[in-house]
C-alpha cells in the first residue's frame, strides 16, 4: 500500500473505489467499473489516472503551495468580486507552472501505451477528478473543465495543465465554500480516457431514481445527439425515458415514458483537436436518439451499477457511431435523495386563482419568491444580490457563484439534466427550466413567485403568492384496518404522491391523460386521413410529430400515462377508470366537434359504457384496450384493474366485458379484475346481477347522490339538497357494501364525501367498506380523523 501511495499514474484496471484519496471520486469509480463490471458485460473505455501525488508534486515543483495560500489570505467568500479576483490570481499563477521532466515522461509513456491499444495518437477525454468530488452530498457537477478529442502527447500535457488550472475556477471556489471544503485541502487527480465517438451517434445521462421526487423504482435516461457536454450546458432539451425497474428485472421491456426532446444542436469533433457546435437537420430533431433495445440495455447496466455500489447513481453514457456500441463513461453517487434521513412528507398549498406568467419544467419541489434579475451575460453576475430570482437563457458551471444566492432560478433553455437543474437541486433552490421566453416576459425588479410544487410543470406568477406548508413524519401516521387508497389523474404527480401512506389507487382518471397529454379526440386520430378541416388536420400533424400511424400516438401516450401511475404504486392495485368524458368534454378536444353530437344534458347522456360498444365509438374504445394491454403485458404492470363507469344495465356490462376480452383483456387471466362504478340507482337495485359479471364495485358517491335525488349537480339553486349524507343515498351505499362483502367482491368509494364529512367516513368504516379512496391533499388528514374512531 505504501508503494501505491507514491505512484503518479494508475491504469483503470489497477484502481478500485477504495482509492478515492489517490485518484478522486470520478477516477475511483471508473477504475472500479473497469475492473469489476466489464466482466458483467458493461462496456467502459480504458484509460489511466494521474494521481493526487502528481498534482501535489506539480504544485511543489513550482512553489505554488505557498503562492496560493498567500492569494487566499484576504479572500471573502461572501463577495462575488472577491471570488472572481481570487480565482483569476490562482489560475494565472498555476498557468505559469511547468511540469518536471519525470512527470512529462510518465504521462507520455502511459499515453503511448493507450495509443498502442486503440491506434496511433488516439483521441482521449481529459477530466479532473477531485478527492472531495462525487461524495454523497457533493457531486461537483460541471465544476471543472473537460477537454475532449485530445490527440498527441503535447496536446495531452496542455489539457492536463488546463485541468489543474480549472481547480480554481470561480465556480469551483464558490462550490467548495458552499460545501465547506478547504480551498488548499482539495487534492486533484486527472483522468485520461479513450473517447467514444458519440459525435457520430448519441450520449447522455442516467439516474437510477426519479430526480424530482427520489422515487427509486425507475431508471431515468436522458439522451441527445452528439457529445454529452451539450446536456450539461443546458442548451437543449434531451429525449427522456423512464424504465420501471421491478418489471425490467422480470424480463419486461418496461419503458413506461418516452418524451421527445428539442434537439436542434449537437457537439461533434473539430478538425484536429476539440469539439464544435453544429445544427441538426429538422428530420433528425424529430427522431429519438436511442431505440428501445438501447434504452433497455442502458437501464439494465444502470441497475447493475446501482447494485454494485448499493446506492443510487448518476451515470454518463455514450454510443460510438463507428461501432454502434454503448459505453458507460462515468458513474457517481446521486447527491440529492441518497443522503436523506427520515421518512417525511411535505405538503404545499398554493393559494391563487391567477394564471401563471410563464411555465416550464419544474426542478425541486419548492417555492421561491423574489425580485427578477435578468442576467444575459456571465460578465454581469457581480450585480446579483442574495434573494434575487436569477432569470437567464441558461446556466453553465461559471454561474454557480450567483446560483447559490438565488431564491429561484428560471431559464429559457434546458431539461431536467441541464446544469441549472442539477446544481439547483443540490443547492436546494427551486428552478424552472425550458421556459423558452422567460428573459423576454419577465422584467427586472418585478416581484415573482416560482412554484415547483405542483408536479412536473413549474409555474411563475406575478407578485408574492401566499402559500402554506406542512411536514408530516410518516412513521408516526397511524395504521388503519380500512384501506386508504388515492384518487389521481395527473401521471406527473404519481411518483411524488406514492410517498403518502396508501394501499394503492382507488381511482386513476383516464380523462386527465386524454385532456392534458393527448389533447386530440381519439376518433380524429383513428380517422386522421378523412378529416376535412385543414386547420385541425395540421394541428394534429404537429402534435403527433414522429408518428406516421396516428392511432399509435394515442395508444402509446395513453399506455405511458396509465403506466406512470401504475408503476408509482406497484405492486398495490391501481384501479383505472375507462374514459368517462361527456359529449361536451370530448367535443372540446382537438378534432372533437366532427365526431360528437350536441346534447342538452351531457351528464346523463352518451357517456361511459354506452359509448364503448357503440359502432361509432368502438374503434376509440379498442385503442383504450390496446393501451391497457400494453401497460399490463409489455410493461408487466399487472396491478392495473380496469373500471367501467356509468354502466346502466347488466347487458351493457356484458357487452363491454366481451369487447375487452376480444382485445386481450380477459377477466381472470393474469389476475385481471374488472370493476364497475356504482353511481346509478340501477347498479344498487340490480347489484347481485352486476356482481355476477364484475369483480367488485367502486361507489361514485357524487353521481349516485345526483341520480338518487334527481339533481343537476351543476345547479347552484339545488346545491343545498345534494349531500351524500342523505338517508336515501346512505341506505343505497349500505346495501352495496353488505352485498359486496357477502359475495367476497371488492367494494370501495372514490368520492370526496369521506374527506369533507368525518361522520360519513365513520359510517363507511362501521359498515365495513374495504377501501376509501381520497384526493392526495386529504389523505393524511382523513387517516388522522379516522384513527379516532374505534375499530378502524
Amino acid at each position: 500500500m505504501e508503494g501505491k501511495n507514491k505512484k503518479n499514474i494508475f491504469w483503470f484496471k489497477e484502481i478500485s473505489i477504495e482509492d478515492v484519496d489517490l485518484v478522486g471520486g470520478k477516477n475511483a469509480s471508473l477504475g472500479e467499473m473497469f475492473s469489476q463490471l466489464t466482466k458483467k458485460g458493461i462496456n467502459v473505455p480504458n484509460g489511466f489516472a494521474l494521481t493526487t501525488n502528481f498534482y501535489w508534486e506539480f504544485l511543489k515543483a513550482n512553489n505554488l503551495n505557498k503562492a496560493l495560500k498567500i492569494i487566499f489570505k484576504n479572500f471573502n467568500p461572501k463577495s462575488i468580486k472577491s471570488i472572481q479576483g481570487t480565482g483569476k490570481k490562482c489560475r494565472e499563477a498555476i498557468a505559469k507552472g511547468e511540469f518536471p521532466d519525470n512527470l512529462k515522461q510518465e504521462v507520455s509513456k502511459a499515453y503511448l501505451e493507450l495509443s498502442s491499444k486503440y491506434g496511433n495518437n488516439t483521441d482521449v477525454a481529459v477530466r479532473s477528478s477531485g478527492v472531495a468530488e462525487d461524495r454523497p452530498n457533493a457531486s461537483f457537477a460541471g465544476q471543472f473543465e473537460t477537454y475532449l478529442n485530445i490527440k498527441g502527447e503535447k496536446e495531452l500535457l496542455k489539457a492536463v495543465k488546463k485541468s489543474i488550472v480549472s481547480t480554481f475556477t470561480d465556480r469551483a471556489i464558490a462550490y467548495r465554500e458552499e460545501k465547506k471544503i478547504g480551498q488548499m485541502e482539495f487534492g486533484l487527480s486527472v483522468g485520461v480516457q479513450k473517447m467514444v465517438r458519440s459525435d457520430l451517434a448519441s450520449s447522455g445521462v442516467i439516474f437510477t431514481l426519479d430526480t424530482e421526487t427520489g422515487f427509486s423504482n425507475v431508471v431515468l435516461i436522458n439522451s441527445i445527439w452528439g457529445i454529452g457536454e451539450m446536456i450539461v450546458k443546458g442548451k437543449i432539451t434531451p429525449d427522456q425515458f423512464y424504465v420501471f425497474k421491478p418489471t425490467l428485472e422480470q424480463g419486461y421491456k418496461s419503458i413506461i415514458v418516452r418524451n421527445l426532446g428539442r434537439k436542434d444542436r449537437k457537439y461533434i469533433y473539430s478538425k484536429g483537436q476539440g469539439i464544435k457546435e453544429v445544427k441538426i437537420p429538422v428530420n433528425k430533431q424529430n427522431q429519438f436518439s436511442l431505440n428501445d433495445e438501447e434504452v433497455i440495455k442502458l437501464a439494465q447496466w444502470a441497475c447493475l451499477i446501482e447494485k454494485h455500489y448499493n446506492k443510487p447513481q448518476d451515470i454518463e453514457w455514450a454510443k460510438d457511431g463507428q461501432t454502434g456500441q454503448l459505453f458507460i463513461v462515468q458513474s457517481r453517487p446521486e447527491t440529492i435523495y441518497a443522503p436523506q434521513i427520515g421518512n417525511f412528507y411535505k405538503e404545499y398549498n398554493v393559494k391563487t386563482d391567477k394564471k401563471p406568467l410563464i411555465t416550464g419544467i419544474a426542478v425541486g419541489a419548492k417555492i421561491g419568491i423574489g425580485k427578477v434579475k435578468r442576467i444575459l451575460d456571465i460578465s454581469d453576475i457581480s450585480d446579483f444580490k442574495k434573494g434575487d430570482v436569477l432569470v437567464t437563457k441558461m446556466t453553465d458551471p461559471d454561474w454557480v457563484p450567483v446560483m447559490r444566492l438565488a431564491s429561484a432560478i428560471i431559464t429559457n433553455e434546458g431539461g431536467k439534466t441541464a446544469h441549472a437543474a442539477i446544481v439547483s437541486r443540490e443547492l436546494g433552490v427551486p428552478c424552472i427550466v425550458g421556459t423558452k421566453d422567460a428573459t423576454k416576459i419577465l422584467k427586472d425588479n418585478q416581484i415573482i413567485t416560482a412554484d415547483c410544487t405542483q408536479g412536473s410543470v413549474g409555474r411563475v406568477f406575478a407578485g408574492n403568492i401566499p402559500f402554506t406548508t406542512k411536514t408530516y413524519n410518516l412513521d408516526k401516521i397511524p395504521n388503519l384496518k380500512t384501506k386508504i387508497m388515492i384518487n389521481i389523474g395527473a401521471p406527473d404527480i404519481a411518483f411524488q404522491t406514492s410517498f403518502l401512506p396508501n394501499d394503492g389507487v382507488g381511482l386513476a382518471r383516464m380523462e386527465f391523460i386524454l385532456a392534458e397529454k393527448i389533447r386530440i379526440h381519439p376518433l380524429a386520430l383513428y380517422h386522421f386521413d378523412k378529416i376535412k378541416d385543414k386547420k385541425v388536420k395540421r394541428e394534429i400533424a404537429e402534435a403527433t410529430l414522429g408518428y406516421t400511424d396516428k392511432k399509435e400516438y394515442f395508444i402509446n401516450k395513453l399506455s405511458e400515462g396509465i403506466s406512470q401511475i401504475a408503476a408509482a404504486f406497484w405492486p398495490k392495485p391501481v384501479i383505472v377508470r375507462l374514459s368517462d368524458f361527456k359529449t361536451n368534454e370530448y367535443s372540446s378536444l382537438i378534432g372533437g366537434k366532427e365526431f360528437e353530437p350536441e346534447e342538452s344534458n351531457p351528464m346523463i347522456g352518451w357517456r361511459g359504457a354506452s359509448r364503448y360498444y357503440d359502432e361509432k365509438f368502438k374503434p376509440a374504445f379498442e385503442m383504450e384496450c390496446k393501451a391497457l394491454k400494453r401497460a399490463r403485458d409489455i410493461f408487466g404492470l399487472d396491478n392495473i384493474w380496469p373500471m367501467v363507469p356509468f354502466c346502466r344495465t347488466v347487458d351493457e356490462g356484458e357487452k363491454v366485458i366481451a369487447l375487452m376480452k376480444k382485445q386481450g383483456l380477459e377477466r381472470g387471466k393474469k389476475g385481471l379484475k374488472i370493476i364497475v362504478m356504482c353511481e346509478i340507482p340501477a347498479n344498487v337495485i340490480l347489484i347481485e346481477e352486476f356482481l355476477d359479471i364484475f369483480d367488485g364495485m367502486s361507489i361514485g358517491s357524487n353521481d349516485l347522490t345526483q341520480l338518487t335525488l334527481g339533481l343537476d349537480r351543476d345547479s347552484a339553486l339545488l346545491s343545498k339538497i345534494g349531500d351524500e349524507r342523505n338517508e336515501a343515498v346512505m341506505q343505497s351505499i349500505k346495501k352495496v357494501i353488505k352485498v359486496c362483502l357477502q359475495k367476497k367482491k371488492y367494494v370501495g368509494i372514490c368520492g370526496q364525501a369521506p374527506s369533507d364529512f368525518p361522520e360519513f367516513a365513520q359510517f363507511l368504516v362501521q359498515e365495513g367498506i374495504e377501501s376509501i379512496s381520497l384526493n392526495p391533499d386529504t389523505v393524511i388528514k382523513t387517516i388522522i380523523n379516522l384513527a379516532k374512531i374505534k375499530n378502524v
